[in-house]
């Protein structure tokens, strides 16, 4: 999530052992604009069970660059989750946007084919929805800015499969039509649920013909605009995702409008390196440090060498430790903190609820006592 988000969507059990990867086969390579694909990747019915996921969660993508550097990146699954009573997905699909100098999506853009395979971690994140959980008649909404509607497009195509009492709105920003990732996708949403799903299209540096003009979505903006498309008061579920200038606008607006922060769910995509400060180192580190930590039902403890994070520590000890991103926002690595003190100098992944229970990002956590023990299997 983002560093100020609220109590968490409701998640799924987590698998045995949630940072396990797994080889899987590229079985499709689909363009969806100048600078996004979609990716296929074939489940064999043995790995099925370990890929069931909610819908809004993500995989971890790993491969090894030319030079013998291991590259991780984590990316939204776009395609309906399964059903709870049924057998796993046979196939998964995710959507990769193209970044200026990202080693992954440029392999993804220019070299990947059908027949790859790729080690991909089992699903895992909480940006996600219940649609078992969901009240009478909900109504649910979500404000999504360009890759942003990766995870969306799963959690409403399963959300209005799995409940035809169920409703959706779908206000999506995109700089241009050409760039806009899944317009079929969507556009078949609301061919087949018309009185149950609704789209509102803002592109903020081209006119469409009709709709909305042209312009960002900004706290101002979605302050007037939101009433107007949507009882705001009597929405069950409000999901944020896209650049974090974006879903922190949109927080406001819907604050600004009296929304109950529990009724908001976040995620950011992309975070630019001044959108946030680090916190303050409040105390310095101990010279002599020691970490114990539990992965999958094992634990160990090891000294913690100047400057590193918690997952850095636990890293050198255990390659298997979960993580991808490093820069506090895909939530991978989360643990909990059973003993010690630590500060976390980045956040954008864990919602306050979480924090003030005791869970951090190891990868931004730093011990502050020379003592800390922490859980990843919590």
């Amino acid at each position: 999530m983002a560093a100020t988000t609220p109590a968490p969507a409701p998640s799924p059990a987590r698998p045995a052992r949630h940072g396990a990867f797994h080889r899987l086969a590229v079985s499709a390579v689909d363009r969806l604009t100048d600078d996004s694909v979609a990716l296929t990747l074939s489940v064999p019915e043995e790995l099925r069970d370990a890929y069931r996921h909610a819908p809004g969660q993500h995989l971890t993508l790993r491969r090894t660059a030319p030079g013998g550097a291991e590259v991780r990146r984590t990316y939204s699954i776009c395609s309906p989750a399964p059903d709870p009573a049924g057998p796993g997905p046979a196939s998964l699909r995710v959507g990769v946007r193209l970044v200026e100098g990202g080693e992954f999506s440029t392999f993804a853009h220019k070299e990947a084919a059908a027949g790859d395979v790729l080690e991909v971690m089992v699903p895992a994140g909480r940006f996600v929805l219940d649609p078992a959980a969901a009240p009478a008649g909900a109504h649910y909404a979500a404000v999504v800015g360009g890759s942003g509607i990766t995870p969306v497009l799963s959690i409403a195509a399963t959300l209005l499969a799995a409940r035809p009492d169920a409703r959706f709105c779908l206000v999506r920003s995109d700089r241009t039509a050409a760039s806009t990732m899944f317009l079929e996708e969507v556009a078949d949403l609301k061919d087949r649920y018309p009185d149950r799903f609704q789209l509102v299209t803002v592109l903020s540096r081209e006119e469409q013909e009709a709709g909305l003009p042209s312009g960002r979505l900004d706290q101002e903006r979605l302050t007037g605009l939101l009433p107007a498309l949507l009882p705001v008061a009597d929405v069950t579920g409000w999901y944020l995702c896209g650049p974090y200038g974006l879903v922190v606008e949109a927080e406001r607006a819907l604050g600004s409008l009296g929304v109950v922060r529990t009724r908001i769910h976040e995620e950011v995509f992309h975070v630019e390196d001044t959108a946030a400060p680090a916190a303050p180192a409040s105390a310095a580190a101990p010279a002599h440090g020691r970490v114990t930590a539990r992965l999958d039902g094992r634990a160990g403890t090891w000294p913690v060498q100047a400057g590193e994070s918690l997952l850095d520590t636990v890293l050198r000890n255990r390659a298997d430790a979960p993580y991808a991103c490093k820069g506090g926002v895909c939530g991978t690595c989360r643990a909990f903190v059973v003993s010690g003190e630590v500060r976390m100098d980045r956040n954008f992944a864990l919602e306050a609820e979480e924090t003030e229970a005791g869970f951090v990002l190891a990868c931004q956590s730093h011990a502050l006592t020379e003592e800390v023990e922490i859980d990843f299997d919590r």
